[in-house]
């Protein structure tokens, strides 16, 4: 546009000269072809436009916004249009307390009300992406900065809509999953409603106030003694349950030594005994009793 500009003054300040009268006459026909020049290869640069991946362009020409898009490569286009670039492209916005981690310096993380009335701090990323077709729509409705005219304030007035129906340990633990896809929907529906495409909501950390997470951690401690406790005592239980087991058999072995053992039978295996030690190659003097066990003693 700026070379059109200086090639139309050009032209101008050439016929402007070309008067016989005035001394520099003479430079009316090279100025005037200087501006012809400048003036084509402006028209020619102005009227290619280079769109890059992942981008599209939208025309605009004296106010009016184009209804079609520009799609990416080299583009011809009315050389007084100007053009505005979308990135179509998945694009984050992060709000986080942490300082300079988020879209805003300093703490920007969502600081919502529970149902119980206690104040929850949230950390979010919301993945979005302009749709293609809706560039118009945006550059004519929104503009280019709808990061900050669409995203944030819709991101944070839902999330702060929907935290109001959670308790803050629900929210912080069982609820947590219930909570994001909650807000998904309803964030989803009005980025839709304004030309963007809401693809995925990170819940990245939920802060409790400190007195809700002492009580959390206590508690936790607590069932994780219980349940010490109640498997010590699953132990015990275990262990006397053995140690009745192998009295029981015991007392059943004593008590089929007692009753299935005879007089006659003990005389049969002690004379079996006997026989074995006679069979030894070492002396042996064994001394034999009425109705006794034998005595054995050896040779030294």
């Amino acid at each position: 546009m700026f070379l059109i500009f200086l090639g139309i003054v050009a032209l101008v300040v050439g016929f402007a000269i070309n008067t016989p009268s005035l001394t520099i006459a003479r430079f009316s026909r090279p100025v005037k072809v200087l501006g012809g020049i400048l003036l084509v290869i402006g028209i020619l640069s102005s009227g290619i436009k280079q769109i890059n991946a992942g981008e599209v362009g939208v025309q605009s020409l004296f106010g009016n916004v184009g209804q079609s898009t520009l799609s990416s490569g080299l583009n011809f286009i009315n050389p007084l249009a100007n053009v505005e670039t979308f990135d179509i492209k998945t694009q984050n916005y992060t709000m986080s307390a942490i300082h300079d981690e988020g879209n805003q310096q300093g703490d920007d993380a969502i600081r919502v009300l529970t149902a119980d009335g206690l104040e929850v701090v949230i950390d979010l990323t919301v993945l979005y992406r302009v749709i293609p077709a809706e560039a118009p729509r945006i550059l004519r409705e929104i503009g280019v900065d709808y990061q900050n005219k669409i995203v944030r304030p819709i991101t944070r007035t839902k999330i702060r809509d929907n935290a109001v129906y959670y308790d803050a340990v629900a929210l912080y633990s069982s609820k947590r999953d219930s909570f994001q896809n909650g807000i998904f929907k309803s964030i989803e529906k009005d980025f839709r409603s304004r030309g963007l495409l809401l693809e995925q909501l990170l819940v990245r950390n939920i802060v409790l106030p400190i007195s809700v997470k002492a009580s959390i951690e206590s508690k936790i401690n607590a069932e994780q003694d219980a349940q010490k406790m109640q498997f010590v005592l699953q132990k015990e239980k275990q262990e006397a349950e053995r140690k009745r087991v192998e009295a029981q058999g015991i007392a059943d072995y004593q008590k089929i030594l007692s009753t299935g053992l005879s007089d006659r039978q003990l005389q049969y295996e002690a004379i079996l005994a006997q026989k074995e030690i006679a069979k030894s190659p070492n002396t042996k003097v064994i001394i034999m009793g009425k109705g006794s066990t034998p005595i054995l003693l050896g040779d030294k």
